[in-house]
């Protein structure tokens, strides 16, 4: 049985994002116009510091991210959708034939070998179904009635900066469930590498 992990790549993202947003906070309280704006570093961080104390999360929504994201579980995907300031595509299972299912596999299964036998088990015969049904001449659109939540996709979801917090506070916490938590820590950790003083842990707190 194929298994899979998830991976997540940023496929692109708004030019000088923390530039951009310190701009946009100081168009706010700046009498002329900011084009011709000289913001150094400090200035940056001070102004986007000045923004998360305020409350002034408009500013966040002027750059945006774009992922492309594969090896994650239908279940996961479900979970991610929900977040409607994303936008989203999703690899369709009524226009691609999958020849090789690739399932994802809980680790409180993959850990315990007796449940990961009744689980292996079962994806084969489901496998082994949906191949036949495909062989009948069944449309793939029909055929993946019999495809379990575990079955894997791969997704683009782009989400502005202020959106993206408030996924990371709801997905990053304890309670939130494992792969979407691992999926959120993928891709915070990459938003972070690209505007640190904006994604930062201690930041999380001011999103709701």
């Amino acid at each position: 049985m194929q298994k899979s992990r998830i991976l997540v790549y940023l496929l692109t993202h708004t030019p000088d994002p923390e530039l951009v947003v310190a701009t946009a906070m100081r168009q706010s309280r700046y009498p002329g116009g900011v084009k011709d704006l000289n913001l150094g570093e400090e200035d940056i961080t001070r102004l986007i510091n000045l923004a998360l104390q305020l409350g002034h999360f408009s500013v966040f929504e002027h750059i945006s991210f774009t992922f492309a994201i594969e090896g994650i579980s239908r279940a996961c995907s479900h979970q991610f959708v929900r977040h409607r300031f994303f936008s989203f595509i999703q690899q369709s299972q009524r226009y691609v034939k999958l020849n090789e299912p690739v399932f994802i596999i809980p680790p409180s299964i993959e850990n315990n070998p007796s449940a990961l036998k009744i689980f292996e088990d079962t994806l084969e015969n489901i496998k082994n179904a949906y191949q036949k049904l495909l062989s009948l001449k069944i449309p793939e659109e029909d055929a993946r009635f019999v495809l379990p939540n575990a079955t894997e996709t791969k997704m683009v979801a782009t989400a502005n900066a202020r959106e993206l917090m408030h996924f990371f506070k709801l997905r990053l916490d304890t309670h939130a469930q494992w792969e979407i938590r691992e999926l959120a820590k993928k891709m915070f950790d990459i938003v972070h590498g690209v505007a640190p003083h904006i994604f930062n842990e201690e930041n999380i707190k001011y999103f709701e």
